[in-house]
Formats: structure tokens, C-alpha cells, sequence
């Protein structure tokens, strides 16, 4: 007991001790406010943009706690670290392109929370920048389309100055998708397209009105064509069939949705043609047999 005493009555201990009782006040408040503003906000976005903020606010205040405590010893350890910060910012290159990663993202525009993106690799909609890494609900891999398959993973912010930032909903939400429906030779071509071009149009109105604005936006802020949003149909022959390409606009999360409404209503109006406009599918001719020279041999007599 009396070590105790003799020991606490030493100044630096003191200070130390002070310093980390501290930090972990100011660390509990900054949870005990995260957990409260989660149980009052109920907009997602400001819940989570609020957590981070009070979270990033107390990391802040406990380093410059830290800090403060260690002021009057800062001179002291000036030489020792200038000797080893060539060794450390070698050994920790990775953290700290992370950490720049995070300071780029935090003031940049590379993508926000909300935004699907395709970053080291990975496609998926981001659900959290931290300081290290950048957390993914991934899309696609053994799913088809642009659905999730359940996997989070989670890129280092030091991917953004090492690989192209893929984003899919930052000024522009919508892309443009197509896909080619095969028609067979004989059928009536201008029947087809006007099937086509019709179905197209009424099934993505409502998409193409929502595109309209916020494309005037980005051609107005970047250097960028001035592209069409409406649908267009363009045919094309080849060795099996004439084959007629549907492209349209829409929402980078509807892409899936809006071929199915397509092809549910391409599909019986086909048929309702009576047989003027066919699907094709693929046919094989075989021009020439080649010649065998079969050879039969008696068995050899029983001896």
C-alpha cells in the first residue's frame, strides 16, 4: 500500500493517470451519444451520418487530450522521432495511403455512403467509409444483375489513388442498358421494330422524365455529348437471323425490373402476330458428309 501511495504521488503517474481516465470519459460519452441519437433519428441517413460525426468528434478530442498532457514533454521526444519517422512512414505506407484514402474521400467526390460503386474490383453499394477501409454490400459475383449475394466486404481507402473509382449513382442514377432479341429471316422487320419501339417507349416514360434533369445537370457540369434518353431500336443481319437491339435508359437499380417488364410484354406480342414476326433460334446445315472407308476382316479359323 505504501508503493501505492509513494507511486501515485509521483506527478507523471498522476498526469498519466488523469490522462487515460480521460480519454475513456470522453470515448464512453461519444458511444452513450451514438446510441441515443440511433434511438431518436429515424431518417438513416441522418442517423448514420450523425453517429459518424460524434464518432470522428470523439477521436478527436481524446488525441488532443493526449496531446495537451504530453505538451511539456514534446520537446524531449522530438529527436527521438524524427530518427524513426523515416522507419515508421516505411513500415506503415499502407495505413497512411488508407488514412489520405479517407481524408480524399471525406473532402473529395468520389462517392458517399448510399452510392454503388465498383472499387477495388468489388461492385456493391457502399454502407460505410471508415478511416481505414470502405465497407460494401457486394453485387452480382454468383448473382445475375446488380442484386446482392450477402457478402460485405471491405476495400482499403488506399484503392482510390491505385485503381479507377467505378460510381454508378453520383450525379447521373441511371444507365443505359440494352439487350438484342433474335427474329428470324421472312418474318415482317418493320412490324418487329415498331413492336419493339413501342413497348420500349411506354415501359421506361416514366423513367426517362425522371432521367431528363439530372442528365441536364451533368452536361451542363462536365464535358459531355448531349446524349439521347429515349429508347431506340437498331437491327442488324447476321448468318442466323436478323437481329434487333432494344437500348434504353434506367435507374442504375431497376436495370433487372425493367427487362423483365420488357420481355413480359415483348413475349405475347409476338405471338399475337400469328406468326408475321418469329423468335429465331440457332439452326446447323451440314453441307457435306465426309467419306469413310470402312475395312472388315474375316476371324481367324478355329484350329
Amino acid at each position: 500500500m505504501e508503493r501505492l501511495i509513494a507511486l501515485w504521488e509521483s506527478p507523471s503517474v498522476r498526469e498519466i493517470a488523469w490522462t487515460i481516465a480521460a480519454v475513456v470519459v470522453v470515448l464512453v460519452l461519444a458511444r452513450v451519444l451514438r446510441r441515443v441519437s440511433s434511438r431518436y433519428i429515424d431518417d438513416k441517413d441522418v442517423r448514420y451520418r450523425v453517429r459518424k460525426a460524434i464518432a470522428s468528434a470523439g477521436y478527436v478530442v481524446a488525441v488532443l487530450v493526449v496531446v495537451g498532457s504530453l505538451s511539456g514533454k514534446m520537446s524531449g521526444l522530438t529527436v527521438a522521432l524524427g530518427a524513426a519517422s523515416a522507419g515508421i512512414a516505411f513500415s506503415l505506407k499502407e495505413l497512411i495511403a488508407s488514412i489520405a484514402g479517407w481524408v480524399a474521400l471525406s473532402f473529395g467526390s468520389f462517392f458517399r455512403v448510399g452510392d454503388r460503386i465498383q472499387l477495388g474490383g468489388i461492385v456493391g453499394d457502399v454502407i460505410d467509409i471508415g478511416m481505414l477501409r470502405t465497407t460494401m454490400m457486394e453485387c452480382g459475383g454468383w448473382v445475375k444483375a446488380d442484386l446482392y449475394n450477402g457478402r460485405i466486404v471491405r476495400v482499403a481507402n488506399s484503392s482510390v489513388f491505385k485503381e479507377p473509382v467505378y460510381n454508378y449513382s453520383a450525379d447521373f442514377p441511371y444507365v443505359w442498358d440494352e439487350f438484342t432479341v433474335p427474329v428470324k429471316y421472312g418474318s415482317d422487320y418493320a412490324l418487329a421494330r415498331k413492336i419493339l419501339q413501342g413497348i420500349a417507349d411506354e415501359v421506361t416514360a416514366e423513367r426517362v422524365a425522371g432521367a431528363k434533369e439530372p442528365w441536364l445537370t451533368t452536361v451542363r457540369k462536365y464535358r459531355v455529348e448531349d446524349a439521347r434518353l429515349e429508347p431506340v431500336v437498331t437491327v442488324v443481319a447476321n448468318d442466323n437471323w436478323v437481329e434487333f437491339t432494344v437500348r434504353y435508359v434506367t435507374h442504375f437499380r431497376e436495370r433487372r425490373m425493367t427487362k423483365d417488364q420488357l420481355f413480359t410484354r415483348i413475349l405475347p406480342a409476338f405471338d399475337e402476330t400469328k406468326g408475321l414476326v418469329g423468335f429465331a433460334s440457332a439452326t446447323f446445315q451440314l453441307v457435306e458428309a465426309p467419306v469413310f472407308n470402312v475395312r472388315m476382316e474375316a476371324p481367324p479359323a478355329a484350329s
